[in-house]
């Protein structure tokens, strides 16, 4: 893994200007222009994969916003158990409300949101590893339903979890620059959210790479 080259390869392209305006100018779209963006991201991804010298792509809005929209469906099915506890939070701070006050239901209360609480974080940490393993299988079968082979996700990451955690800091350091652009105002702040899927899609690109690695073996052979 190259940390530091997921942060400067945008800038290594002649071009990385022109392609990073147009992508940030097709994020202001509501809603589809976020689905757009999270695409073009994957096919950073997938160019990393496949060993492409220019890894940072021009639009491609039909296949981006196809491939986007399917991340994220995956990334919700991913997700959905911390959605389902938040929602069991909800609902027992909505009874903790309606029961006035009443010392039993509030240490109760406590006591269940804690529990909760700590497994929405363990379960977001997971979920932060075999995400981006996730995202790559279905990049590299071209199917949704290899990002749901759970048993060899979960594989591919527990025997790569160094790598994968890489990924999960890189992707933590990249967030934080996202909301850098807020000096600039809007166009500022659509610049460095672009700037940072990159990012995130290079780690994404480079982890597959590295975990697949042992399978990169060219057979020879044998002499006649």
């Amino acid at each position: 893994m190259d940390f530091g080259l997921a942060f400067s390869f945008v800038f290594k392209d002649p071009n990385w200007l022109k392609k990073i305006a147009i992508i940030s100018l097709v994020a202001l779209i509501p809603i589809l222009g976020q689905i757009v963006v999270f695409g073009w991201a994957l096919q950073i991804s997938k160019r990393v994969m496949s060993h492409d010298p220019n890894p940072l792509p021009d639009l491609d809005f039909g296949g981006d916003l196809t491939r986007g929209f399917m991340g994220i469906v995956i990334g919700f099915v991913y997700t959905l158990p911390i959605t389902l506890f938040s929602g069991v939070i909800s609902f027992f701070s909505a009874v903790l409300e309606n029961s006035g006050g009443d010392e039993t239901a509030v240490a109760l209360f406590s006591i269940v949101s804690i529990c909760l609480g700590l497994f929405s974080f363990i379960f977001g940490l997971i979920v932060g590893l075999l995400l981006p393993a996730a995202l790559t299988r279905y990049l590299e079968k071209e199917s949704i339903g290899a990002a749901f082979d759970f048993i060899e996700v979960f594989k591919k990451v527990q025997l790569n979890l160094g790598t994968y955690f890489i990924v999960l800091l890189g992707t933590i350091v990249a967030g934080f620059i996202a909301p850098l652009g807020l000096i600039a105002c809007v166009i500022g702040v659509m610049l460095t959210y672009t700037y940072s899927l990159a990012i995130m899609g290079h780690f994404y690109g480079q982890a597959h790479l590295e975990a697949n690695k042992d399978k990169m073996v060219v057979e020879i052979p044998p002499a006649a």
